[in-house]
């Protein structure tokens, strides 16, 4: 079959577990979990490519990659449903070689780079597929090849005292990386890998194929393919991002970037028509709120049926609050029921569960004596809650109750 060359192939990295999500990854891949009312995580590096002029996708699944796929699909609600390029689901699989499940990073572009060569380009752009961001790739590209790079890696100042949870770099006044570091213990910068990279193709394939076959080595970018590529004196350079970007690795960090929606301090604008992230969107009527209905600071998605008290929350489409039911501060995702005279208070509660009549979900922090004790409240997709149960905050509920 005959490919259009291109310019630059994109690779989304999906197959990760989010095992920290606990409840609400059981069922799904961590790129699939819903965000923001009407989007999943992978809404966001996939609008980023296309907004980006980035026409060939390749989205690398593994775990529990139904739902993942379902969503994506033809890829027709991101443009990129296309005869040349547009959006391909990679799920590993076994060849003559032997090769089946992605051992890592590395492991897993290494196993497609005969998907890539297809479209003969000169440079692969590697993105996460779970990360919250807005983000111009071509601009990193041109930056890349600009500096003749052969891998421009995109950074983002972070606190010094949570530097040992990234990748750390430290660059020279013109941007070149001199040092790297994984996750170090005592880190020299506060210069984070964002987990967004542009490589040279040619150059990243020969690394790629020397990690493979060295037995030794990680099959990882930050474990072995950025440090050897630095030790041979490749030029990498750093590419400084300023604006808004999340990694929703924890219950935590999902619940604070959903809130941080609602805060009109933080820049993260779903609204500029120059840069739309782009979703596969239910066919549901308008939301719909009774005369007993009260919103407040909240965002809701098309199909709700609010009869109930709605006070800085997120809901998702079809979600429904009945008469006396109250939801403060928490996130109801798709098809979600609160029954009358429930209380949902920082909590997340997953997709087509049911909250039982008087259910008591979560809690403010000042109700709570014990502050150790307090924390958000998680309830996992496809949950029943029975009347007049108690989840406490901090709880993780995976199974009817």
């Amino acid at each position: 079959m005959y490919h259009v060359k291109k310019d630059c192939v994109a690779m989304i990295l999906a197959g990760g577990q989010g095992s920290r999500l606990y409840a609400l990854t059981q069922d799904m891949a961590k790129p699939a979990v819903p965000y923001g009312g009407k989007y999943r995580l992978i809404d966001f590096p996939l609008s980023n490519c296309v907004n980006s002029g980035f026409d060939t996708v390749g989205i690398l699944t593994q775990y529990l990659p139904l739902v993942l796929n379902e969503y994506i699909g033809n890829g027709h609600p991101w443009g990129l449903d296309r005869v040349h390029g547009g959006v391909h689901a990679l799920a590993p699989y076994e060849s003559s070689g032997g090769k089946s499940w992605y051992t890592g990073t590395a492991n897993a572009i290494y196993q497609n780079m005969s998907f890539i060569d297809r479209y003969q380009p000169d440079y692969v752009a590697i993105l996460a597929g779970d990360h919250i961001y807005k983000m111009d790739y071509s601009k990193m590209l041109d930056y890349h090849k600009k500096q003749n790079a052969d891998a421009t890696i995109a950074v983002l100042e972070v606190p010094l005292e949570e530097a040992s949870r990234f990748g750390i770099m430290t660059a020279d006044e013109n941007g070149v990386i001199t040092e790297f570091a994984e996750k170090p213990a005592e880190p020299k910068s506060n210069l984070a890998s964002m987990g967004v990279y542009i490589y040279t193709w040619k150059v990243l394939k020969e690394y790629l194929i020397a990690n493979e076959n060295n037995k030794d080595e990680k099959k990882d970018f930050g474990g072995n393919i950025i440090p050897n590529m630095l030790n041979d004196g490749c030029k990498m350079v750093a590419y400084h991002f300023d604006g808004y970007w999340k990694d929703v690795g924890t219950i935590d960090s999902l619940w604070e970037a959903n809130m941080d929606l609602l805060n009109p301090n933080v820049p993260l604008d779903l609204h500029d028509p120059n840069w739309r992230i782009y979703s596969r969107n239910p066919v549901m009527p308008p939301h719909y709120a009774g005369e007993s209905g009260f919103i407040e600071n909240s965002m809701i998605a098309e199909g709700c049926n609010i009869e109930g008290e709605v006070d800085f929350s997120i809901l998702f489409a079809g979600a429904k609050i009945e008469k006396g039911a109250t939801v403060r501060d928490s996130i109801i995702m798709n098809n979600t029921v609160i029954k009358s005279g429930a209380v949902v208070e920082y909590a997340v509660i997953g997709e087509d569960c049911v909250i039982g009549e008087n259910v008591q979900v979560g809690a403010r922090p000042e109700a709570i004596v014990d502050k150790d004790n307090w924390g958000v409240a998680v309830i996992g997709h496809n949950v029943n809650v029975s009347p007049d149960a108690k989840i406490a905050p901090k709880a993780m509920v995976s199974d009817s109750v």
